[in-house]
């Protein structure tokens, strides 16, 4: 006699407000992507806890966090998730893309300045994927899958990461035209020392790679310090002083004016993903628009002033 097949112990349909409160670590947001009230949300993860056996989330003030258990389930959970829409795919009902949120974590200049642009352009392609894009200063632990995609200045380290290099851009000076109003234009590096600068403030900078004016000389008169590049954009484009920015960040205003341009640095960007989302519809083709758009891109990236270059994928 053939062996009787276990019986589950929990509900199919909790595992979407699982993976659901795991994305959002709140139970209001959660409910509202499932639509329903949050006290449903809360009611039906305590069932599958209880169910499980297990304590899948700790909670605090700051909201859900996935406990050790909760990360192991969080790997199948993803998995039968991926499982269902791929009979979308297979037998070939609607459309190929099934859609789907992708949480996408950068910093904040290339984020603000660079990566939202490209999301635009993604989404013409692909409008039921939708990217929610965080810019943080702190380091991200992709493997406790803080993020789905990780777009970094640095090689990240972790447990199961899927990582590659998509390109590379320069950092030069850059002042406007109101601040050379005031001063003459360097035209030597020890004219610099004449000059004031905007910068990060060094006990605020979490990633060794944002220090890039120091790759090329140390101001003597820096008159502005934020940990925002924002800020920094903004202030040398009233004319405040001096600043080193990223080639995509200067290409936003094209009345900057370039300072020794012999002058500069280049760093990476790298993007990671953790090996399990690696065979995710929605992810995948995100991470293959990023390929290409930078590779298209090569010219913003890699220029004192690149043309913006408009580009579908």
């Amino acid at each position: 006699m053939a062996k009787q097949q276990r019986q589950l112990r929990y509900e199919w349909s909790d595992i979407s407000y699982f993976l659901q409160v795991a994305r959002q670590r709140n139970l209001v947001r959660a409910a509202q992507k499932l639509k329903v009230d949050h006290t449903t949300v809360s009611r039906r993860i305590r069932e599958l806890e209880r169910s499980l056996n297990a304590t899948l989330f700790k909670r605090s003030k700051s909201g859900f966090s996935l406990t050790e258990m909760g990360l192991r389930l969080l790997q199948y959970a993803e998995g039968m998730e991926s499982n269902a829409n791929s009979i979308i795919n297979e037998i070939g009902i609607g459309d190929t893309d099934a859609g789907g949120a992708v949480r996408m974590a950068s910093m904040d200049g290339i984020g603000s300045m660079y990566l939202t642009q490209c999301i635009g352009d993604f989404n013409k392609l692909y409008p039921s994927i939708h990217v929610e894009l965080i810019t943080d200063t702190r380091l991200l632990d992709m493997s406790r899958r803080e993020a789905d995609i990780f777009v970094s200045f640095f090689r990240p380290q972790g447990k199961r990461l899927w990582v590659k290099k998509l390109g590379e851009f320069k950092i030069s000076l850059y002042a406007a035209p109101a601040y050379f109003e005031r001063h003459p234009m360097p035209m030597r590096r020890e004219d610099l020392d004449d000059h004031t600068f905007i910068d990060f403030i060094d006990d605020h900078v979490y990633i060794k790679e944002n220090r890039w004016m120091s790759d090329i000389l140390r101001p003597v008169h820096t008159t502005f310090r934020s940990t925002s590049l924002m800020a920094q954009y903004i202030a040398v484009s009233e004319g405040q002083g001096i600043a080193m920015l990223p080639s995509f960040v200067a290409a936003h205003n094209r009345e900057l004016r370039a300072v020794l341009p012999d002058l500069f640095t280049m760093r990476d960007i790298w993007i990671s993903v953790h090996e399990d989302l690696l065979h995710i519809g929605r992810i995948k083709a995100i991470v293959g628009f990023l390929e290409k758009r930078l590779e298209t891109d090569k010219a913003l990236l890699s220029s004192v002033q690149g043309k913006r270059k408009r580009a579908g994928g």
